[in-house]
């Protein structure tokens, strides 16, 4: 879905579907950063964005202390009481460029599909700042693509886009290419040892489900509420003439890189 910058307060609006409909991460995914950096109850470990948590119980497993920052009130509060029985996890209410901390003081700092609301020349050199010397940052995020198995029902949803959401482009599948631009940007900014690697999988909805998911998009929580029911309603309409199912497949990127 498309990123328009601004947008960003919608996702804390619709905090429990995004909880319900957003994905987790792959298990392989967790092995290959713990890989790169071995944590423990030793460890201190940023979250930039948590959102409803979808990234962070692995990382919380393993012992390590784990502050979340995260600009949504709503989403604060929900991943601290779905945290709550962990000791070792602590949320802040605000966004990471407003963050304070002490320099040079985190083994790990990670973000899962948020990165990107942050500009870049702030993002970057701020995470390179506050990892100690050795730590690693890990970027990864969920790349949805369409129905490959149903051409014609993607057809018909992007005629409903074009009406209803015009000059918004239907998103090109995610390619090795762009993972690694995207990782390289990180060597601007004085990160070494830098790599990506790609995930997939498929996600199987109802016409009810996909439209929740879809409610949890900011460019879809933005539009106003007379056009959003009359574009999910047709949206609805063409899958159940399409059999009552949508599979998206996704591509998720992981980015590593440490400081030096």
């Amino acid at each position: 879905m498309a990123i328009i910058k601004g947008l960003e307060w919608t996702f804390d609006t619709v905090a429990e579907s995004y909880g319900k409909m957003r994905p987790g991460y792959p298990s392989e995914l967790y092995d290959d950063i713990f890989e790169m950096i071995a944590l423990n109850e030793s460890c201190n470990v940023v979250e930039i964005g948590i959102g409803a948590g979808q990234a962070t119980l692995p990382v919380l497993k393993t012992g390590c202390k784990v502050t979340a920052v995260e600009y949504g009130k709503n989403l604060t509060e929900l991943c601290r009481q779905k945290f709550k029985d962990f000791p070792n996890f602590s949320v802040v209410n605000m966004k990471f460029e407003d963050y304070e901390c002490e320099r040079n003081s985190w083994d790990l700092i990670y973000c899962a599909s948020a990165f990107h609301w942050i500009p870049e020349e702030i993002g970057y050199p701020k995470v390179f700042d506050m990892l100690k010397s050795g730590g690693v940052f890990a970027r990864f995020a969920n790349h949805p693509y369409k129905d490959k198995e149903r051409e014609g029902l993607w057809k018909e949803i992007q005629k409903l886009y074009a009406i209803y959401m015009p000059g918004n482009p239907a998103p090109n599948e995610y390619t090795e290419e762009d993972a690694k631009n995207r990782a390289d940007i990180a060597s601007k900014y004085g990160f070494t040892d830098i790599s990506y690697k790609l995930y997939y999988r498929t996600r199987s909805f109802t016409a009810e489900e996909y439209l929740e998911l879809l409610n949890t998009y900011s460019d879809h929580v933005a539009l106003t509420e007379d056009i959003r029911k009359k574009f999910f309603s047709q949206i609805r309409d063409a899958i159940n003439d399409y059999g009552g199912q949508i599979t998206i497949f996704d591509t998720i990127d992981l980015q590593l890189a440490r400081k030096p």
